[in-house]
């Protein structure tokens, strides 16, 4: 009895690898996924829904975010079934094979140079209008403390989320709530539908919710407590999907759609006065820097992982990442090449296919070739039928953000 609990540790317990094994808490796993998911889409999807109308996001986020949902718990399971800490490319080669591993790293840099292109226009747009700086200086000056929490790893960037989150939401509700009191608010201008333009905020949406990244990052932060981590999961991306739906419901409500700014806040503000203009945009900064932290750490660690670096916290190693992290996205910002939208169109249409299907299968593998049998697993939503389901949806909407963008089919903006 007592040689068959020993096993039992032993098989339970975390190998450590270039990855090492942090603690997190409920909250802070929580704050990651929320701060993950709050930035630049949430700027972007006012915008971005113009020509459609509030009620056809909303169609497309209630979509999202259940599909989204299931692919982040089937890496949740895939992490816990694996007894060495890996990132979403170290899974995929354990459970897929190299190409698989590959497609996931593409991804992973889609997703992050995206996001993070967004982020630093997007920031020095806002820094521009608050201070009067030039954009490139404004984007630098947000640039380098989110470089500087992501170099001091998951711990630092979990409890930096946790506060800088909670005062996020806090600035949100004040905003939201000003701005159907303030009598110039109008649901009317919000609540129309053109299906026309309806299937290109899907990609727009997918790309909201795609936190599939940060999962493994979690997996290894609540090895302590693992029927935990997708109930944080859960909470986070029911948190995430509120606050999709309520910040361009009243970004339109207050300017119609002919006034929209591509950063949402810029316009937000300005149509409730001065006071809301520094309050949406310090949100904006806010929600842009918890995004940068948890998306940059999760690319620093896909480095790490995908080149089998030997220690992510060896300074050499560390500073080769941080600057394949945050130099690419800079230099791309500001060459004119992509546009705030655009960045996030793409990153969600190429992040959103890739994130459908190679979960799925890793899952499937990790079933039958795994290190560990988990304390919990996927339910239900794991069944092949809603799996096929997903990976239908986010193919749908890759082919027409294709086709748009060449002209073959309407464009969203």
């Amino acid at each position: 009895m007592v040689v068959e609990e020993t096993q039992k540790v032993q098989d339970t317990q975390l190998e450590e690898g270039a990855l090492k094994t942090t603690k997190l808490t409920f909250y802070e796993a929580i704050s990651i996924i929320v701060g993950a998911n709050i930035g630049s889409g949430i700027l972007g999807l006012a915008y971005s829904t113009r020509l459609a109308g509030w009620p056809v996001l909303l169609l497309w986020l209630v979509v999202a975010v259940l599909f989204t949902t299931f692919s982040m718990l089937y890496v949740a399971e895939t992490a816990l079934r694996t007894r060495k800490p890996l990132q979403l490319p170290g899974l995929a080669e354990k459970y897929v094979g190299k190409s698989g591993s590959l497609l996931m790293f593409i991804s992973v840099c889609a997703n992050s140079i995206g996001c993070m292109i967004a982020y630093t226009t997007g920031s020095g747009n806002i820094i521009c209008t608050l201070l009067g700086l030039p954009n490139w200086a404004g984007s630098l000056l947000f640039t380098v403390p989110c470089v500087l929490v992501v170099w001091f790893g998951l711990k630092a960037t979990g409890i930096w989320e946790k506060f800088i989150s909670t005062g996020m939401v806090l600035l949100l509700v004040l905003i939201v709530g000003a701005s159907f009191v303030s009598g110039k608010a109008d649901a009317s201008r919000a609540i129309y539908t053109n299906w026309t333009y309806a299937v290109p905020i899907l990609s727009t949406a997918i790309f909201c919710y795609i936190a599939q990244y940060t999962v493994p990052e979690l997996a290894r932060g609540m090895r302590h407590t693992p029927k935990k981590l997708p109930g944080a999961i859960m909470i986070g991306m029911f948190i995430t999907g509120i606050l999709l739906a309520l910040v361009p419901l009243a970004v339109l409500s207050l300017t119609g759609a002919d006034e929209v700014t591509q950063v949402a806040t810029i316009a937000w503000g300005q149509a409730l006065g001065t006071w809301a203009l520094f309050t949406a945009n310090i949100f904006a900064l806010c929600a842009m820097m918890t995004s940068y932290w948890a998306v940059g750490g999760a690319m620093l660690t896909n480095i790490v992982d995908m080149f089998k670096l030997k220690d992510e916290r060896e300074t050499k190693t560390r500073l080769i990442a941080i600057a394949c992290t945050a130099l690419p996205p800079f230099i791309l910002a500001y060459s004119g090449l992509v546009s705030f939208v655009d960045a996030i169109g793409w990153a969600g249409t190429f992040g959103g296919v890739i994130m459908s299907i190679v979960p799925v299968k890793m899952l499937q593998s990790a079933r039958k070739n795994g290190d560990i049998e988990p304390e919990w697993q996927c339910g239900w939503y794991a069944k092949k039928p809603i799996q096929y389901t997903m990976i239908t949806i986010f193919l749908f909407g890759a082919v027409y953000y294709i086709c748009s963008m060449f002209g073959i089919l309407p464009a969203g903006w």
